[in-house]
């Protein structure tokens, strides 16, 4: 299969970087490393803005693969590792079985 790449020859700066993953489960793998990180930390880790990670994290609470909870001041949240991924692609697979490839077992039972 041939695919077309386009080069952007008026731009001078840095190539445009892309990973395997997307934003969302960066922020996922965020929040199971670091369960008590704020939202401010959590954009930092992941290099988004605030703003983008608090939409993110709004997009996991509403399709339930996140569960807030209060606790003071702060916000908690706990990971649903049953959830099933949501693309027709992957969706045999569960958020756990992708989030086991980046976190460790510790990291994986603190967030349930």
């Amino acid at each position: 299969m041939d695919v077309a790449v386009h080069n952007d020859t008026n731009s001078e700066s840095v190539p445009k970087q892309w990973t395997f993953l997307n934003n969302h489960a960066h922020v996922l793998i965020c929040l199971g490393r670091y369960p008590d990180a704020v939202l401010r930390e959590v954009a930092q880790r992941v290099g988004i803005t605030e703003r983008a990670t608090q939409k993110i994290i709004k997009d996991l609470v509403d399709c339930e693969v996140l569960q807030r909870h209060r606790q003071g001041r702060c916000n908690r949240y706990r990971i649903n590792f049953a959830h099933p991924l949501r693309h027709p692609l992957e969706k045999q697979h569960t958020v756990g079985e992708l989030l086991a490839m980046f976190l460790t077992s510790e990291e994986m039972e603190r967030g349930r």
